[in-house]
């Protein structure tokens, strides 16, 4: 869901653009929860973190994405 959200809003949908991802994974996440994504630029690097709506706890935490 994260890389999904990273392709839609910086990369327009091409996966080319999308070089390096890394993650931490600190949480899990059940059928059915609403995740949000929360997305920051500093030109090519996207930090990003996930957390789930329901539970107000953080999912993927120390998210990194490089992109062209």
């Amino acid at each position: 869901m994260s890389g999904h959200a990273i392709l839609k809003t910086f990369c327009g949908y091409d996966p080319a653009r999308l070089t390096a991802m890394s993650v931490r994974f600190s949480a899990p996440v059940y059928p059915g929860e609403t995740i949000r994504t929360e997305l920051w630029r500093d030109d090519a690097i996207v930090s990003f973190r996930a957390r789930v709506i329901e539970r107000d706890v953080v999912a993927i935490n120390n998210g990194r994405a490089e992109i062209i």
